[in-house]
């Protein structure tokens, strides 16, 4: 049952796209009652990224542990919920399909509206659980290990992608960077540490532009100037420096994000910022994002880092407009790994 008065709403999120199997509860999109996350990162450490078919399985070994453990934080019961909420996509399909699952079978047992959100939607609505106070529209960058994605968030649920990768997204690209150096998985981290020490100024790694959408981004090429370099840097016998590679690159690929991202909010008129996504705990990109919207006179929003990684505090804030609207989804909802931002 839905209740009459709709703004006033409790919502178990799960979360299972990748490689966190999280569940939470979330009282009017805006407050966080518990956020479990259960993370895989150091079964998936050994093969040196995501195995989906392993990343599935402890998915099912923890999904009911979690979503009781949520519950238990919160000190509720399913039957104080007011909807159940599910990433239904993008991610990987056999993940995805088993909160797609959980989500389906505990919605229709206890009587409960079930809401399918967008992976890309959930990154964007976290900046909504700290920042109290916002609303759209404003412009989000979200900056993950699948996705990069310039968007403007037009209202709650209505969204315009002005860009987004034509290749490797930036934490894919971290990822791949990280292990050609030896540094290993996952790339974000130990780039961003090995990048402290080093010399970003040391090697001039290309900055790409893409010539039909100036919003578009690329880093495939400067991740193969990368493996270049080091191919160089062998033939030649000259000595390689970890972190003087790790801080020119994430200088290289922060620069494009932050260029692009000031110029469309110059074009657009945009007097707020947000950041979202797994890259967007990185400490350089946040400085230098926050310096950039600083000197415009733009309002900058990001989440805390435990909200910038997969968890299903930030569904919980997805789905509660997503509730407000009336849109809950059918007992047919199915995973959809390829989903776009705005599709239904």
């Amino acid at each position: 049952m839905v209740r009459e008065n709709r703004e006033d709403a409790v919502i178990l999120a799960i979360e299972s796209s990748c490689d966190e199997t999280a569940a939470a509860v979330v009282r009017n999109g805006r407050e966080v009652l518990s956020n479990i996350i259960s993370s895989q990162i150091e079964l998936h450490t050994l093969y040196g990224g995501v195995v989906p078919e392993i990343a599935s399985r402890k998915h099912i070994e923890r999904i009911n542990q979690v979503i009781e453990e949520a519950l238990a934080e919160a000190g509720m019961a399913l039957e104080d919920m007011d909807a159940i909420a599910v990433t239904y996509g993008p991610g990987l399909v056999g993940a995805l399909l088993v909160g797609v699952a959980e989500a389906k079978a505990i919605a229709y047992a206890a009587g409960k509206p079930l809401i399918g959100v967008h992976h890309i939607e959930g990154h964007i609505s976290a900046n909504y659980i700290e920042n109290k106070e916002l609303k759209p529209p404003f412009l989000c960058l979200v900056v993950s290990g699948g996705h990069t994605h310039l968007v403007k968030v037009k209202d709650f649920g209505v969204y315009e992608i002005l860009g987004r990768t034509r290749d490797d997204a930036a934490g894919e690209a971290f990822d791949k960077v990280a292990r050609a150096i030896g540094l290993g998985y996952p790339g974000g981290p130990k780039i961003e540490k090995a990048a402290r020490e080093g010399n970003p100024q040391a090697i001039a790694f290309p900055r790409a532009k893409v010539a039909d959408n100036p919003y578009d981004f690329s880093f495939s090429g400067v991740k193969s100037a990368v493996l270049n370099y080091i191919n160089g840097c062998h033939m030649k016998g000259i000595p390689i420096v970890e972190a003087d590679i790790a801080a020119a690159f994430q200088k290289a690929v922060t620069d494009v994000l932050i260029e692009h991202a000031m110029t469309a909010a110059a074009e657009f008129q945009m007097e707020k910022f947000a950041i979202a996504g797994g890259v967007a705990s990185n400490g350089t990109l946040r400085s230098g994002m926050e310096a950039a919207c600083r000197e415009r006179g733009i309002q900058f929003y990001h989440p805390s880092p435990v909200f910038c990684t997969d968890n299903a505090a930030m569904i919980g804030a997805a789905a509660y407009y997503e509730y407000l609207a009336g849109k809950f989804a059918g007992w047919d909802l199915n995973a959809v790994p390829n989903l776009k931002l705005g599709e239904r």
